[in-house]
């Protein structure tokens, strides 16, 4: 009889499991989750439908306490936030051309969104309930009071929204390294999971997750080669450095 492992990594409020034969993961909830759950599943089986490579919905049930389980295919290889330096190097440009797939799917095909207006909100509330998680914080937010961080952000609100439609693509919503699967033999990326925020949105929006969360990784010398390699991979005038970090501070207020 096949065992489910725990899995410890993630910061998912879900517990997960994964088959000992490696091809099956299963996330369960309690009830106040299962609406995040159900919108997880709703974007993996429309993605199963576009060529990104991905998971795939084997099962869905409920608990009698008003939970729910998803099972799911797994997605081969290792998570990329496994890679030192020099491999994530390596994989850095199937990582990004991954996510420029991504991105170049239609929009007018994709029943979810994410935009900014949406998750302007979401942060709204996030600080109002004073729910942020500080280690969530780029380095640079650190210390100081949520409202404060947020007032910064609604300063440049109208004018990102305006610059929003001229960008919006297809997003995965939290393209940090662990959702980036990986060859860990040939390097390249073998899919995207973890897909709960999937959704149009500013392609700026994944951009600066995955290079912040990156520089994580980079030895001193590898971080302006990989920078450089994304500017040319992705197209260096589609890349608005002002843009990136609005994104990269919006983001850890939308999490609760």
């Amino acid at each position: 009889m096949p065992e489910w492992i725990p899995v410890s990594t993630g910061e998912s409020d879900a517990d997960v499991f994964r088959r000992d034969d490696g091809a099956l993961v299963a996330k369960w909830v309690a009830p106040y989750g299962v609406d995040d759950l159900l919108a997880e599943r709703r974007r993996i089986e429309w993605l199963a439908g576009t060529g990104i490579p991905g998971p795939s919905v084997v099962d869905w049930s409920t608990t009698p306490d008003g939970g729910a389980g998803l099972v799911m295919t797994a997605v081969p290889g290792v998570p990329a936030s496994e890679l030192d330096s020099g491999m994530l190097l390596r994989a850095w440009p199937s990582l990004v051309g991954m996510l420029r797939r991504l991105h170049e799917l239609p929009v007018a095909d994709c029943p979810f969104e994410r935009r900014l207006e949406t998750m302007f909100r979401r942060a709204e509330d996030v600080v109002r309930r004073d729910a942020v998680n500080p280690e969530f914080l780029a380095e640079d937010q650190q210390g100081r009071p949520f409202t404060g961080l947020l007032a910064d952000l609604r300063a440049e609100l109208d004018e990102r929204l305006a610059q929003e439609p001229g960008d919006l693509v297809v997003c995965h919503g939290d393209a940090c390294l662990p959702n980036f699967m990986v060859d860990p033999d040939t390097l390249t990326c073998t899919g995207l999971i973890d897909l709960g925020r999937l959704g149009t949105a500013d392609r700026h929006a994944d951009l600066s997750l995955l290079q912040a969360n990156a520089r994580e990784t980079w030895e001193p010398d590898d971080e302006p080669r990989a920078d450089r390699l994304l500017a040319d991979l992705y197209g260096p005038t589609r890349i608005d450095p002002a843009r990136m970090g609005f994104y990269l501070h919006l983001d850890p207020l939308t999490w609760s």
